[in-house]
């Protein structure tokens, strides 16, 4: 995805994982835990943006993604605007395109977007000005790449590295954007063994994911594993009545402290959420010594400021 690229092969905009080198994955990763304070110990804060400005274009919902870009943004010290798509004028028929152009002639110098439709994002930045970045923050099915990031720092900061590990996503992979950029940084990273685990009707399409084992049986799937990553059914995305639900689903699929003891015993437990719990994870796993889920969601701000900062340069 050479559309991501400057001239000169620096990041301009952040699109997707898949055009990245390991060495700028790595960097991207350093610079992210430059980032990263425990709870308690202060915001990190720096004036890489100063004077710049940040707009937010999310046109599904989003809690965690979009708090964290606006959080990592204000945090480098841009001035950042939030545009609630619904109400603005895409729903009078405007196109995307006029939107950005109109928030380019005021000045805005970055475009954080979330969309449904595949493209949107490479779009929008084959289109600006010269001076202006494009960041993802969750293209439809197909990428999160900042969320990617966040995953696989979660990982290196818990067991001090990729290659070598075996790792687990389990759930709803067919429609989930995470588990395609999850795969990617890990791929990307040096882990060989990932599988993963679904019913057969959220399986990903035969070609994707290629090097990815598959496996239906959950017990089998997470077997001696080191990393334990759950999706969502993600419902929106389709309207396929014949995927078990809720109590059903959670019997075939659901990590429970039972199966969770088939993998090792350090295994780590990790969701990008939201989580449905009771569905596709057990309480006690979700909050239990194994999980790092609020450590995923502390690195997001940190991957966000260093994705931020690296492509402002």
């Amino acid at each position: 995805m050479n559309s991501q690229r400057r001239p000169d092969g620096s990041l301009r905009h952040l699109l997707s994982i898949e055009d990245l080198t390991r060495p700028e994955l790595e960097a991207l990763l350093e610079r992210s835990q430059h980032y990263v304070r425990r709870l308690g110990e202060g915001a990190p804060h720096s004036q890489a943006l100063a004077g710049r400005t940040v707009a937010n274009m999310f046109t599904e919902p989003s809690t965690r993604t979009r708090v964290s870009f606006e959080l990592a943004a204000k945090r480098l010290g841009a001035e950042v605007v939030n545009l609630e798509v619904q109400l603005s004028s895409r729903v009078k028929g405007e196109s995307i395109l006029d939107t950005v152009f109109t928030l380019e002639s005021l000045h805005v110098d970055m475009f954080v977007l979330r969309d449904s439709e595949v493209g949107v994002p490479a779009l929008v930045a084959a289109n600006v000005a010269p001076h202006v970045s494009v960041l993802s923050a969750g293209e439809a099915h197909v990428s999160h790449p900042t969320q990617g990031l966040l995953d696989a720092l979660t990982v290196l900061q818990h067991k001090g590295r990729c290659d070598g590990l075996s790792i687990a996503i389990v759930g709803d992979i067919r429609h989930s954007r995470v588990a395609r950029s999850a795969c990617q940084a890990f791929s990307l990273l040096g882990t060989r063994d990932i599988r993963l685990i679904a019913p057969p009707s959220l399986m990903p399409a035969e070609g994707e994911l290629a090097g990815a084992a598959r496996e239906t049986d959950i017990a089998r799937g997470i077997s001696g594993c080191d990393v334990v990553m759950m999706l969502r059914i993600q419902r929106e995305r389709f309207a396929d009545t014949a995927i078990p639900a809720g109590e059903d689903y959670f019997r075939e699929y659901g990590l429970t402290r039972e199966r969770l003891g088939l993998a090792k015993p350090d295994a780590i437990v990790m969701h990008p959420q939201p989580m449905n719990r009771g569905v596709e994870i057990e309480s006690a796993v979700a909050d239990g010594p194994q999980s790092v889920i609020r450590s995923q969601v502390s690195n997001g701000v940190a991957v966000r400021m260093a994705v931020l900062e690296t492509i402002a340069r």
